[in-house]
């Protein structure tokens, strides 16, 4: 026997026996627990859904015993609620349902537990014989009270419809149950898996294998009862084979950032269910199992035909790879997911578009889209998200001019760096205010001079420098970091100084237009935020020839590539700004605003 995994509804338990054994703790739900649950099922009943939707709990996880006994691994706590909550309601059930018969419940440890939950609502004796049983009876009260308090705001029909009700009906040779209630997920452990059920309850409930919505997905699409039996083997191997290969492809960084977008709420250390997250179209707002729920009516509706459900991962999967593999939709693409374009939007348009069609008609279309609102030349520092966005599409826009290097913009890079938009020459009113950001200052200064950090080798480069009034500066800054508390005033005189008369800031132009701002990570500017534009440039260089990424307009911009005349490669200057703003606008010509 291989392991079930269904969706099963309250009144399929209809009469079954469940053993809560030894090795698990007691009852121990609290009375907000069980209001939440209550809860949950009125808001569900009180919506419109279509026929078959349902409200579904966390998974129930079971050994079979005999007959209709099992032994219940994981899933009491919520069993014994909901049994306690239909015991509350059990003078109407047969207005309900009248063929359904409560199950049962009885702690190994226990034993009279089943007497006791079965006599709740017409003897309280018992109610403080052990810790057990006064919660249980205590959860009794809250669900009562609940209703009480309610009123006629909850009908005691409706909710109990919503937790036993079934309308059941063939459809194409299989029954499906159309009403809208309450479901667990049933995880029945296989034979083989019994040989210690206390192994497994222990795995679950530290978290090491919790049931994830692709871990239920691959149980039920692996099922052995889901082939021929002498197909059966091959099969699995086949199957269990691919999943591992799209697993492998997705723990690959520069695959997986380019689909996946870091401000996703939805973190995913089993990458392979954003896969499936994707094709249920699961959203925030979606109970956790939506996926599974999801793969499952699949699986139902495609009248148990893995092949079929699987083609269809392979599918959705080989798309995302296509896109990948393609440099141009790659770049685009990457674009617009990092901008947060749902995949499932692109994935239809690529479903019905030709391929030049998909990205002349609408890929480029949602980037313009998203350009929509920038006028080039009113952006400024205080656009930052606007800007940030210009700057990324202008570096991969020159990333893919670069046809004959194949050479790809990484996102894996960028998203998992502290690159942010920051000034490519410094600003003359934001003067570093503490100490440890004066020191930076200081340090930065010495060592672009002197090429040393150390004091010794820092003092000897200072006396061997003829440049009399660049070795007075120095000087003065050595003494300001050697200081116990750097004397603001002094600093600021320095730093005027240095602006300019040593790093000769010339550029006039309005230093927080995007004519002077660039991506920048947070080592190269300096917590400080004011690092000259020489120093920046000398940090650039240094990254680069480290193999340290750095965006392709960047270094651009610090080698002086879209200057038409360089005359000081030290220094960035008005013309600098203007020819870098004029690139800027050239490469992004097709996608801004008409009448930018």
């Amino acid at each position: 026997m291989d392991n079930t995994i269904q969706i099963k509804s309250i009144s399929q338990m209809s009469g079954m026996k469940f053993m809560i054994p030894d090795y698990q703790r007691g009852y121990r739900w609290s009375k907000k627990q069980a209001e939440q649950l209550l809860d949950d099922v009125k808001d569900f009943y009180k919506v419109k859904h279509a026929d078959g939707e349902f409200y579904c709990l966390q998974p129930i996880v079971v050994k079979h015993l005999d007959g209709n006994e099992y032994e219940v691994i994981d899933g009491q706590q919520r069993l014994t609620t909901i049994f306690i909550i239909i015991k509350t309601l059990s003078e109407i059930i047969e207005y309900v349902n009248s063929e359904f018969e409560l199950y049962s419940i009885c702690y190994e440890t226990r034993p009279d537990s089943e007497a006791f939950l079965r006599e709740l609502d017409t003897d309280d004796s018992k109610k403080n014989d052990c810790v057990d049983f006064y919660h249980m009876y205590k959860v009794y009260e809250t669900v009562k009270t609940w209703f009480k308090e309610q009123g006629k705001n909850v009908s005691k029909m409706d909710m109990l419809k919503a937790i036993i009700g079934a309308d059941d009906q063939a459809v194409d040779e299989n029954i499906i149950d159309k009403a809208n209630n309450v479901r667990v997920i049933w995880y029945e452990i296989a034979d083989s898996e019994c040989a210690s059920t206390i192994d497994i309850f222990t795995r679950l409930n530290i978290g090491k294998i919790p049931l994830t919505n692709s871990e239920l997905i691959k149980a039920l699409i692996l099922k052995r009862g889901n082939f021929n039996e002498q197909d059966a083997t091959l099969k699995q191997i086949q199957i269990a084979s691919e999943w591992n290969s799209m697993e492998q492809k997705l723990q690959n960084d520069s695959f997986w950032f380019f689909i996946y977008n870091t401000s996703n709420v939805q973190k995913y250390d089993n990458r392979i269910e954003y896969l499936f997250d994707l094709m249920s179209k699961r959203t925030v707002e979606d109970e956790y199992y939506h996926t599974f729920n999801w793969f499952s009516n699949k699986y139902v509706k495609l009248k148990k035909d893995v092949d079929k459900l699987w083609q269809q991962v392979r599918n959705y999967f080989q798309t995302l790879e296509e896109w990948f593999e393609n440099r141009e939709l790659y770049h685009y693409i990457g674009f617009l997911i990092e901008y947060n374009e749902e995949i499932q939007t692109l994935k239809e348009a690529c479903d019905t578009l030709d391929k030049a069609d998909f990205v002349n008609l609408f890929i480029k279309s949602q980037i313009r889209k998203q350009l929509l609102k920038c006028n080039l030349n009113d952006l400024g520092y205080e656009d930052r998200k606007e800007v940030r966005k210009v700057l990324l599409l202008f570096n991969i826009l020159t990333v893919l001019e670069t046809k004959k290097s194949d050479m790809r913009f990484p996102f894996n890079k960028f998203k998992t760096g502290n690159w942010d938009i920051e000034h490519i020459c410094s600003q003359t009113d934001n003067y570093p205010s503490s100490e440890k950001d004066i020191r930076k200052w200081a340090d930065d200064i010495l060592e672009y001079y002197t090429e040393y950090s150390e004091p010794g080798k820092v003092q000897e480069k200072i006396d061997q420098e003829e440049d009399q009034n660049l070795k007075n500066f120095l000087e003065k800054v050595l003494k300001l970091k050697q200081m116990e508390k750097p004397i603001q005033s002094e600093f600021r005189d320095l730093f005027d100084k240095a602006q300019k008369e040593i790093f000769k800031d010339t550029q006039t132009q309005e230093k927080n237009h995007i004519s002077n701002l660039a991506l920048l990570d947070s080592e190269t500017n300096r917590s400080y935020g004011n690092a000259f534009y020489p120093i920046k440039r000398k940090h650039i260089i240094k990254n680069d020839k480290m193999g340290v990424f750095v965006p392709i307009v960047t270094k651009n911009v610090f080698l002086k590539f879209y200057s038409t005349k360089v005359d000081e490669m030290m220094y960035w200057t008005e013309t600098d700004a203007k020819a870098y703003f004029k690139a800027m606008k050239e490469k992004l010509s097709e996608y801004l605003p008409a009448n930018m």
